[in-house]
């Protein structure tokens, strides 16, 4: 059951991103295997912003639809992969359409589109999923700090674009991805929750992403890990003592 959801577009934001964008997109099309056992028609989107590697040619190879913009901002290219997967569900009515996204530099789980779906069948509008940074990518102490600071299997709220979902109609409400450079991700669920979004934040399906400390989107998650996970693990660790 998918409550009247009857497709689904998957966006994906692209930067230069030829080192990662090809287990990207292998991870996506195994997720989209396992969605068209409940509907059949989930398309993927990726936007090349600004791509002057070989990340075109990556898409062109998995046989994914391709939107080419010189936006250089996170939040335009996001809208814009949306877009195309909209068109090319049309004529859909909007509450009947699910937007799932992510990031170039991430590998959803197999399950991600049907845990998705199954959280919009429990009547959400808007799904928070949790990223995970690759350990490989961090040094021991940044490691230790996000271990220290995250639960497995606890939604800690945080908006990430690597991991979000949400239904057509409420995204259009939210009026759409604003064309930031970086938060755009966090704008639209601000909105959408202020209209009154049903919200469910979930561990249930998250999503392995880069622990790359300097990102491709200024003030990204590869600042948080750069800059602010060690002082958020320095901060919990004063509150426990005190």
């Amino acid at each position: 059951m998918n409550a009247g959801i009857e497709a689904v577009v998957v966006a994906v934001p692209v930067h230069d991103e030829e080192e990662l964008l090809d287990a990207c997109l292998d991870s996506i099309l195994r997720a989209v295997t396992a969605a068209r056992t409940r509907l059949r028609e989930v398309v993927v989107c990726v936007a090349l912003d600004r791509c002057s590697d070989g990340s075109a040619r990556i898409a062109r190879r998995h046989g994914v639809s391709t939107v080419v913009l010189e936006a250089g901002a996170v939040g335009a290219a996001r809208a814009a992969a949306t877009a195309r997967g909209l068109d090319l569900v049309s004529p859909l009515p909007l509450p009947r359409i699910w937007t799932a996204h992510t990031d170039a530099d991430s590998v959803v789980p197999p399950h991600w589109l049907i845990h998705q779906l199954d959280l919009a069948a429990a009547g959400a509008g808007l799904v928070i999923g949790t990223v995970r940074p690759r350990f490989d990518d961090l040094d021991e102490e940044r490691v230790h700090a996000w271990r220290q600071t995250h639960v497995d299997g606890e939604a800690n709220g945080h908006v990430h674009g690597a991991n979000l979902g949400i239904r057509a109609d409420v995204l259009r409400g939210a009026g759409g991805f604003p064309p930031l450079a970086t938060h755009e991700d966090v704008r639209v669920v601000e909105r959408a929750r202020a209209a009154g979004a049903v919200e469910i934040a979930s561990d249930g399906a998250w999503v392995l992403t880069s622990g790359r400390t300097v990102g491709r989107a200024p003030d990204g998650y590869a600042r948080y890990l750069r800059d602010d996970l060690l002082h958020a693990w320095d901060a919990d660790a004063v509150e426990a003592r005190g």
